[in-house]
């Protein structure tokens, strides 16, 4: 028979072995002694900024939509005094743009030497979220701009408190459009004196005993704030009495 050809072998696919873990009674080296890596030492880890945060980051407490938040935002050492016209026309711009977007709603506020409080109202946690970001850009960047300056405005998490009593709600409207009182630095008159903050929506608010005395208020004609909608912001709170012009704001609200 005349030679024939003979076709080459099929190549054979060579099967991966399975991975193999340590061996039974093997125990596995930390990382440090195998690798000379990782583990407790001096000098590693993420570098301190050099700020002390008092806000925990950890997931914000949960609340529903029929319940205020009183929310406290500080800004960084460039920014020692807020409570000037320029930055008030600032602020204002920013509180008009960014009243009632995403769910949210600002309700009240007041503007200190280095800090803001914040009254308002969000659907829910989302909105409260979406809502304080973008406020804070809308405050960040004028600011920076009108300082001449670029980089971070808030020293830290923006902190909240959900307001779940009608007691909580109106210690939290005498904090937060008194707070000026807490501060020697902002010229407000002790508690016992009737006085309102230009730098807050007093002027806005409808709660007082007595008829506001606008003489000298910075905050202008235009309303920058949102009328609340829940029932604790809007009239519950009205049960423990109107807010003096007298009255001084408690420790913490």
């Amino acid at each position: 028979m005349p030679n024939q050809a003979m076709a080459p072998p099929a190549p054979t696919r060579r099967r991966s072995r399975p991975r193999r873990g340590p061996r039974r009674g093997q125990p596995e080296l930390p990382l440090r002694e195998r690798f000379g890596w990782g583990g407790r030492r001096d000098g590693a880890g993420r570098k301190r900024s050099g700020h002390q945060s008092y806000v925990p980051h950890r997931r914000r407490e949960p609340f529903t939509a029929r319940e205020p938040v009183h929310v406290t935002l500080t800004l960084g050492k460039a920014f020692r005094f807020l409570r000037t016209r320029a930055q008030a026309v600032v602020l204002r711009a920013a509180f008009s743009g960014g009243k009632d977007r995403f769910g949210f709603r600002l309700n009240h506020f007041s503007v200190q030497a280095n800090h803001l409080h914040i009254l308002c109202e969000a659907d829910d946690e989302r909105a409260l979220g979406r809502g304080m970001n973008g406020l804070t850009v809308r405050i960040s960047r004028p600011l920076n701009k009108l300082v001449g300056r670029k980089g971070r405005v808030f020293a830290e998490r923006y902190h909240v408190h959900v307001l779940r009593t009608p007691a909580e709600v109106r210690t939290a409207l005498v904090y937060c459009l008194q707070n000026a009182r807490h501060h020697p630095i902002t010229g407000a008159p002790p508690p016992g004196t009737p006085w309102m903050d230009g730098y807050s929506s007093a002027r806005f608010f409808d709660g007082w005993k007595a008829p506001p005395d606008l003489t000298g208020l910075t905050v202008p004609e235009e309303e920058v704030v949102v009328a609340p909608r829940s029932w604790l912001l809007r009239t519950g709170w009205k049960i423990h009495g109107l807010i003096d012009a007298c009255e001084g704001p408690a420790v913490r609200a």
